[in-house]
């Protein structure tokens, strides 16, 4: 951050590590062309028109990015800061306009500007939290509406104090729900506690810093999470009320599931019903419509987990954690790069561990969680031979070794048809095949979900 720019700098001195910050948020998705296609001329006509928009877009495949390219041609003219930020307020890219501005009233939209009082609380930011936000972020974020009097934006979430949320956590009790306490559970980066929003139940993961995690790195999967979930909604991703950026540590709210994990309930964690095989092909249908509407957007997510599926309250599928989710840059790109290599072992597939990123990615890691519902199975297990889930199909094809397909499957699974639970089988070994373009894509996936539950719906209801 670099506290000299005020919105009367040109842009075109900005130095090259504000730009390159500035394009981690703006070329995926394409926001840039939310810019440029509000940059006006003196005169107020447009400054660029389609062809340039398309010139644009042609550099991303010389491997350079569109956004330090837009702002190192915009800066030949007296273009400032203060316009730059305008456009991306008026765009709802107020993380972006954060990157810029240690001037407060700049980035606060007018219907959100502090009263005094507040302005007094956000001059006490902890350590971890300067180190986390720049000024202008930590005030825009805390000096929103009060949790007691919070609303839905349509377009954003609700900006929480984190004090409000100590309140409706027990300050984050770290006793289970089932001790009288409030936590939940571990989630990516954090801790998930329950509380209660306008009598509302919901979960509020605490990101905590971690020995292999920077404070940088909090940051970027906090930002990443919101700007995902601000921009993708779907029944089958997980939904986000908001969070808070104003305390000890950064807080993201969700709607509370009231089912936990597909991985705690295949574990009957708590004593909870085993799933059935309907159920179970429902949530793993669930789970790929999911999938399939991140990748459709040109997202991928990078940690596709059964502890990241969550149920709610019907049992429905809902994708969570998407602070490693990242969105190509180009739109017809399937595969980047990636010098740090993030996910979960048991579920990564070989080309993940290489560094690549890439929508066959999650297929593989969804491969995993198909035997995980076909057989009740951890993904990983140290007393077990072979350790890794994933592994074990070898020994099931294997006709010397004397595990059987149906000693593979899960014994509390009840109302299962042999030839579903083949070709649920059969479409997760495809899925886990090692080289990537051998796999099917996830519509694919997809569509044979579809299959198996139609056929266990049409049993379902001749029963009836």
């Amino acid at each position: 951050m670099n506290n000299s720019v005020t919105s009367a700098t040109y842009v075109r001195n900005l130095s090259y590590r504000l730009r390159r910050k500035l394009s981690d948020f703006l070329d995926p998705q394409d926001r840039w062309k939310d810019v440029i296609v509000s940059i006006r001329k003196p005169s107020g006509e447009f400054r660029y028109s389609q062809h340039h928009v398309r010139r644009f877009e042609g550099l991303v495949a010389q491997g350079k990015s569109p956004t330090v390219e837009l702002l190192a041609d915009w800066g030949t003219t007296n273009s400032t800061v203060g316009e730059l930020v305008d456009i991306l307020k008026s765009h709802k890219l107020l993380a972006a306009a954060c990157v810029l501005l240690p001037d407060e009233e700049a980035v606060i939209p007018e219907q959100h500007q502090a009263s005094p009082a507040e302005e007094t609380d956000s001059n006490l930011p902890t350590r971890l939290l300067e180190e986390l936000q720049p000024p202008a972020a930590r005030h825009d974020l805390q000096s929103q509406l009060l949790l007691e009097s919070s609303e839905l934006d349509p377009a954003g979430f609700s900006s929480f104090m984190y004090n409000e949320l100590m309140k409706i956590t027990g300050n984050f009790d770290d006793r289970p729900v089932s001790g009288g306490g409030s936590r939940l559970g571990e989630g990516g980066f954090g801790t998930v506690y329950k509380g209660l929003v306008n009598d509302k139940p919901v979960a509020v993961k605490k990101l905590n810093p971690m020995d292999d995690v920077s404070l940088d790195e909090l940051q970027v999967q906090f930002h990443q999470e919101i700007q995902t979930l601000q921009v993708l909604k779907h029944e089958n991703l997980v939904d986000m009320v908001g969070f808070s950026c104003d305390g000890l540590h950064p807080c993201l709210v969700y709607a509370f599931m009231a089912n936990g994990s597909l991985l705690d309930r295949l574990a009957c964690l708590g004593g909870s019903a085993p799933l059935s095989w309907r159920q179970r092909c429902l949530i793993a249908e669930g789970t790929a419509r999911g999938l399939e509407y991140l990748h459709s957007n040109h997202h991928v997510h990078r940690d596709v987990k059964s502890a990241n599926i969550l149920l709610d309250e019907k049992l429905v599928a809902k994708i969570s954690d998407f602070g490693l989710t990242r969105a190509s840059a180009k739109r017809t790109s399937t595969t980047m790069m990636t010098e740090r290599i993030v996910g979960t072992r048991a579920y990564m597939a070989p080309e993940a561990l290489r560094g690549e990123i890439t929508p066959k990615s999650d297929v593989f890691s969804l491969g995993v969680v198909l035997l995980e519902i076909l057989s009740g199975l951890l993904p990983v297990d140290e007393n077990r031979e072979p350790q890794f889930l994933m592994d074990m199909r070898y020994d099931i094809d294997d006709e010397d070794e004397e595990l059987t397909f149906e000693d593979f499957l899960d014994k509390k699974m009840r109302d299962w048809e042999l030839s579903q639970v083949e070709s649920i089988y059969s479409l997760a070994c495809n899925c886990l095949l090692e080289r990537k373009n051998r796999r099917p894509v996830i519509k694919q996936v997809l569509l044979e979900l579809k299959g198996v539950v139609k056929c266990i719906s049409l049993e379902f209801e001749a029963k009836e």
